[in-house]
């Protein structure tokens, strides 16, 4: 760069899409429309997909550390199927997956932070689930929301 160029913030940092999977064919096509627009984009992609204990009621048995792991471990594997079948073995250099403890929404808002871009599936027609209703009002950044394609 030469003396005196001046270069805006935006051109150093690469755009950041977060897409949340969670193995739906809504999902997929969220997470085959987010790689393309982080192709387009030049940017960063993060795959997140989400995990809870079972039984958070106060009278369920609370959930055993061994039983979380293998809960998480077991989400993780889902996760690395659904990006190998849905992306295949070329991912993008700049591309990351992430499992997270919690619930769906509360985590892929608190991804959100930072980002430019929250992409989501939904396959319920005109219905809005919950995720996405809770995305759509409280996240930090844009959301775009993409169905799959018709008879997914």
């Amino acid at each position: 760069m030469h003396a005196g160029t001046l270069v805006s913030v935006d051109e150093q940092r690469k755009a950041t899409i977060i897409v949340g999977v969670s193995g739906s064919p809504a999902s997929a096509a969220a997470l085959r429309w987010a790689e393309d627009e982080a192709e387009r984009r030049h940017g960063a992609l993060k795959i997140v997909r989400s995990w809870q204990p079972q039984g958070h009621a106060s009278y369920a048995r609370p959930v055993v550390q061994a039983d979380s792991q293998a809960m998480q471990e077991q989400t993780r594997k889902e996760l690395a199927d659904t990006v190998q079948a849905v992306l295949g073995s070329s991912s993008r250099h700049d591309t990351t997956s992430v499992v997270v403890e919690g619930r769906a929404e509360r985590e892929l808002v608190a991804e959100s932070a930072g980002a430019d871009l929250l992409v989501l599936g939904s396959g319920s027609g005109l219905f809005i689930g919950p995720v996405v209703r809770t995305c759509l009002s409280h996240a930090h950044c844009p959301v775009v929301v993409v169905s799959p394609p018709d008879g997914a």
